[in-house]
Order: C-alpha cells, then structure tokens, then sequence
C-alpha cells in the first residue's frame, strides 16, 4: 500500500493567520508549501470576533490548503492539536488523486 497524496485544508480565523503561516514554514519535514485564500465563516458555530464581523454577519477566515502524504498529514494534524489547542481550527482531508507542475 502506497501512502496516498492528501489535500488537507485549514480553515483559520483572522487573528491567527500570520502565527498560523509562521508555524507552517516552520514544519520543513512535513511541508514543503502551502496555498492560502480569503474566505467568509458563516454558521452557528463561527465565532465573530469583531463588531465588524457581527454587522457583516460572518467571520473573517483564511483557507490554507496542503498537499501532503497521509502519513506526514497526521504528523502534521498532531502537531497543530498540540500547538493551536482551544482556537477551534477547523480541517479536512481530501484523496489527491494527482498533484505536479506544468513546466
């Protein structure tokens, strides 16, 4: 059994996307880069952090995306458990079926 490429993907409140990045760039044995895109947190779970957020109505969040193997992204999820323990991120993992560059 070979270990399959995953996408894991972070959803992040505002406030710590920078520590969030930070901590990624410092995980070298498990990522080798990551993409990050401006989202919108809607639902009753969703903490609205500012007054700004309570008047739109949703929270500002990043999504940072990972591609990863299944092995290095459980490494990975151990890791933010330990490190970002009570700031609720939210994950997911998804199957990669195929990943490169076009050169």
């Amino acid at each position: 059994m070979t270990d399959q490429p995953l996408c894991l993907t972070l959803i992040v409140p505002h406030q710590l996307r920078d520590e969030v990045f930070d901590y990624l760039a410092e995980q070298s044995d498990l990522v080798s880069g990551f993409s990050a895109s401006h989202g919108a947190g809607h639902g009753a779970d969703v903490r609205l952090h500012s007054a700004a957020e309570r008047v739109r109505g949703h929270a500002d969040q990043t999504a940072v995306q990972v591609i990863l193997t299944q092995t290095a992204a459980g490494s990975l999820l151990d890791r933010l458990r330990a490190s970002f323990a009570g700031t609720r991120l939210v994950y997911w993992t998804m199957p990669v079926t195929e990943f490169g560059t076009i050169e």
